[in-house]
């Protein structure tokens, strides 16, 4: 048996022996493996700097490297993650009542964990702590495939979380780690589908294609954040340009980060002649429609085909719309269904929006940056789903389980 075939028996076996730990339990080991990590923060900086340095020689791009750093604060902050996913009600074993036939069959349904999640993920550490504790409470196993930019860092914290399951008696294998990155051992990890229930990437939009592509197992999919801001007519412009500082240059390298501005024509003049002095001060390179380059110093003009890049950098798109129609199809075409904010004091105007915009994550007069399980109360969250199948936006705890049926009789028979 190869590796990645006991590494799946394992993980599929283990989420059995999850299903009988009640709540109270887990969340005293979620709280436990938060401690571990601040205990352990030394060794597992130590690990992350190793891989700094080898994306370093590598001339791996900065948004690749910031995702890549950890430095105090962002261990802090998985640790109080797992912390808030410990206080958060569990959704295992929650039953919904439906209906009672006519014949008295009482039919209701309960929450069930997935089973076992495999994680594939390029330079991002945090996912290895955020995936194993939310994983874990929600009764699932979860297997990690780590890039190799990240993979000293995501040994390193996943061996602290599994330390902790030993105390406690549990299989190390409920949040199991592929050892090694080489891509033969991915492409045999995508054909596991009897003991693997579901993949979710999380990295750029090379990887999330190449494992829908060769997948054999279901993919929740998280395409690129090509997030825009829709200055409407009716926005408080000082509010606006506050959105748009904070979602663009607050921290680029990441999803949730503004890529797109829209500006209503009546507002344009004023808004842009704000917006152009302020992103110069952060240094930020604007692209820009026709109408829009006489705001900006050194804009580049775009085709209308041009439109819609995830820069994940200082860089903007800039375009300039004649009314609430034109920026709604302009979001349509481009954006990637992740997250989209209105600035606007119109509450009907705010709520045609939300109605209308087909995104995750839908804000009003908010930043973009907000659009993340933690922010969004769910602690920490395992992926952003970009398609409808079978979650929309931040995954919790709740979108990693599903619901069987539960069928009370009488001795009732078909006739």
């Amino acid at each position: 048996m190869s590796i990645i075939e006991t590494l799946s028996r394992d993980a599929a076996q283990a989420a059995k022996t999850l299903a009988q730990v009640d709540t109270q339990t887990k969340n005293t080991i979620l709280l436990d493996m938060a401690r571990s990590l601040r205990d352990n923060s030394f060794e597992i900086r130590s690990a992350n700097l190793i891989d700094l340095a080898s994306a370093e020689q590598a001339g791996l791009s900065h948004a690749m490297i910031d995702r890549l750093t950890l430095d105090g604060d962002r261990i802090e902050a998985m640790a109080h993650g797992i912390e808030i996913i410990a206080t958060l009600p569990d959704p295992i074993g929650v039953q919904r009542d439906l209906s009672t036939r006519p014949n008295g069959l009482a039919i209701s349904k309960m929450r069930v964990p997935l089973g076992v999640v495999c994680m594939i993920y390029e330079a991002r550490p945090n996912v290895t702590a955020d995936a194993g504790a939310l994983c874990f409470k929600s009764g699932n196993a979860v297997i990690l495939r780590g890039g190799k930019e990240a993979l000293h860092t995501s040994k390193v914290i996943a061996s602290v979380l599994q330390k902790v399951l030993k105390q406690y008696g549990l299989p190390a294998s409920l949040i199991a780690v592929v050892p090694d990155p080489d891509r033969a051992l991915l492409m045999e990890l995508m054909q596991q589908r009897d003991t693997i229930d579901v993949i979710i990437p999380r990295g750029g939009e090379g990887l999330i294609n190449f494992v829908t592509e060769h997948s054999k197992v279901p993919v929740i999919q998280h395409f690129k954040g090509v997030c825009h801001l829709y200055v409407d007519k009716d926005a408080d412009l000082d509010k606006a340009l506050a959105l748009l500082l904070n979602g663009k240059t607050q921290r680029t390298g990441v999803c949730n980060a503004l890529e797109g501005l829209l500006v209503h024509s009546e507002v344009a003049p004023k808004f842009l002649a704000m917006a152009a002095t302020a992103l110069a001060k952060h240094q930020v390179k604007i692209n820009c429609c026709a109408n829009t380059q006489q705001y900006f110093a050194a804009a580049q003009v775009l085709s209308d085909e041009e439109f819609g890049q995830e820069y994940l950098d200082l860089e903007l798109a800039v375009r300039q719309v004649k009314d609430f129609d034109q920026a709604v199809a302009h979001i349509h075409r481009f954006g990637s269904r992740h997250t989209e904010v209105i600035c606007t004091e119109n509450e009907l105007t705010a709520k045609r929006f939300q109605r209308t915009v087909d995104a995750s994550v839908v804000m009003v007069n908010a930043s973009s940056r907000f659009s993340d399980g933690g922010e969004l109360g769910l602690g920490a969250e395992i992926g952003i789903a970009t398609t409808k199948l079978h979650a929309y936006g931040p995954m919790g705890l709740e979108s990693l389980t599903t619901e069987k049926y539960l069928v009370n009789g009488d001795g009732q028979i078909r006739a």
